[in-house]
C-alpha cells in the first residue's frame, strides 16, 4: 500500500509538471509579432492619453496668475480631475509598453533591455509621486474647510506653488524618460528586425530630450531646445509606435 502511494503521489508530481511545462510553453509560444503589435499598441495609447491631459492642463491652468487658475479649476474641476486620472492611465501603458518592449527585445541583449525597463520604471514612479501635487494644489484651491486659516490668496499663492512644482517634477522624470531611449535605440539599431532608422531616431531623440532636461534646469530662460526636443520626440516615438503596431517585426529564424 506504501509502494501504491507513492507511486500515486510521483503520477500527481509528474502530472502537474506537465501542466506547469505546458502553460510555461504557451507564454514562450507568443509569436514576436504579436508582442511587437502589444507594445505599438501601448505606446500609442500612452501618446494620446498623455497628449489629452497636456490639453486639460493647457486649458485650465494660467501659470502667473493665480486667480484665474483658481477660478478656472474650480469652474472646470472634473475635467480637472479626468486629466489627473488621464495622466496617470498614461503612466500604466508607458510601463506596460516598456515591458513589450523588453520582451520584444531581450533576446538581443537581456541586460541593456532590463536597463531600458528599470529607467522606464523610474521615470513612471516619479511620475506618479509628482502627480500628488496636482491633487495638493485642487485642495487648496476649492479651500478645504480646515485651510479656512488662510486668506483667499494666500491659498492660491500656495496652490500655484504646488503647480510649480508640479512642472519640476514632470522635468526630474525626463531625465529617466530620456535617457532609457539610448539602450532602446541602441537595441532596435541591432536587432535585425526592426528598422535601423527607428533606433537611429530613438537615439537622436535620446540627446534631445536629456538636452532638454538639462536647459530647463541650467538655464530656465532659455527656450532654444524646447521646439526642438518635442518635434524629435513626437516623431520618434509616433513612429516606433506605429510601426511596431502596422508592421510588427522580420520574423527571424
Amino acid at each position: 500500500m506504501v509502494q501504491v502511494a507513492l507511486l500515486d503521489l510521483e503520477l500527481i508530481y509528474e502530472l502537474e509538471k506537465a501542466r506547469n511545462m505546458e502553460k510555461l510553453n504557451g507564454i514562450q509560444d507568443i509569436s514576436p509579432n504579436k508582442i511587437a503589435r502589444m507594445a505599438g499598441l501601448f505606446y500609442l495609447i500612452y501618446i494620446i492619453t498623455t497628449a489629452l491631459a497636456a490639453v486639460v492642463r493647457s486649458r485650465i491652468i494660467v501659470f502667473g496668475d493665480a486667480a484665474a487658475t483658481a477660478n478656472n479649476i474650480m469652474g472646470s474641476q472634473l475635467l480637472f480631475r479626468l486629466g489627473f486620472i488621464t495622466q496617470l492611465v498614461s503612466a500604466v501603458f508607458f510601463l506596460l509598453a516598456a515591458w513589450a518592449l523588453y520582451s520584444l527585445l531581450k533576446p538581443v541583449n537581456k541586460n541593456l533591455a532590463l536597463l531600458f525597463l528599470l529607467l522606464n520604471l523610474g521615470g513612471v514612479a516619479v511620475e506618479c509621486i509628482n502627480m500628488l501635487n496636482l491633487f495638493t494644489a485642487l485642495q487648496f484651491f476649492s479651500c478645504t474647510n480646515y485651510l479656512n486659516v488662510f486668506q483667499t490668496d494666500q491659498l492660491q499663492a500656495m496652490g500655484m506653488s504646488f503647480l510649480n512644482s508640479y512642472t519640476n517634477g514632470f522635468m526630474i522624470a525626463q531625465i529617466f524618460y530620456g535617457t532609457w531611449l539610448l539602450p532602446l535605440g541602441y537595441l532596435v539599431y541591432k536587432s535585425r528586425f526592426l528598422p535601423k532608422l527607428l533606433g537611429i531616431v530613438l537615439i537622436l531623440d535620446f540627446f534631445c530630450w536629456t538636452s532638454y532636461f538639462f536647459q530647463f534646469f541650467l538655464f530656465p530662460d532659455s527656450g532654444i531646445l524646447t521646439l526642438p526636443a518635442s518635434a524629435v520626440g513626437f516623431i520618434a516615438e509616433v513612429s516606433i509606435g506605429l510601426w511596431l503596431l502596422i508592421k510588427g517585426v522580420k520574423v527571424q529564424k
